[in-house]
């Protein structure tokens, strides 16, 4: 089974040897996103980040013909769990009907000072 790169523009690009995505078979897995806009800049404050990130997860699954209704997991890193609420406010704004796995931590840093970082694994319904 081959596995193919996704990306768009919708999103901030790569900044290094990876993919925003890769899809294979009915699953599409993503990189880990950072709260940045397509130009390339980064939020401030956790909630824009927040919502940041989730806006960039929606336009790399529509890439991939997906939504976030096909998300079964995610992971959230975030660099202060103080935090946690205003996040978990933001998430469920995205995940109000469809609740997936979740896993969440708090890292010591990301890239470019973010506050938060999310990856998620979403599989197409037959």
């Amino acid at each position: 089974m081959s596995h193919t790169a996704i990306t768009t523009t919708k999103a901030p690009a790569a900044i290094g040897p990876y993919s925003q995505a890769i899809a294979l078979g009915n699953a599409v897995y993503t990189s880990g996103m950072l709260p940045i806009d397509a130009e390339g800049n980064l939020k401030e404050g956790i909630v824009d980040q927040t919502h940041q990130i989730l806006k960039n997860l929606q336009a790399v699954l529509a890439e991939a013909g997906l939504s976030l209704a096909d998300v079964v997991k995610t992971s959230v890193f975030m660099t202060d769990l103080e935090h946690f609420q205003q996040m978990n406010e933001v998430y469920s704004q995205y995940f109000s009907d469809h609740h997936p796995a979740r896993t969440t931590v708090e890292v010591s840093k990301l890239p470019r000072d973010a506050k938060i970082e999310i990856e998620l694994i979403a599989v197409k319904r037959n």
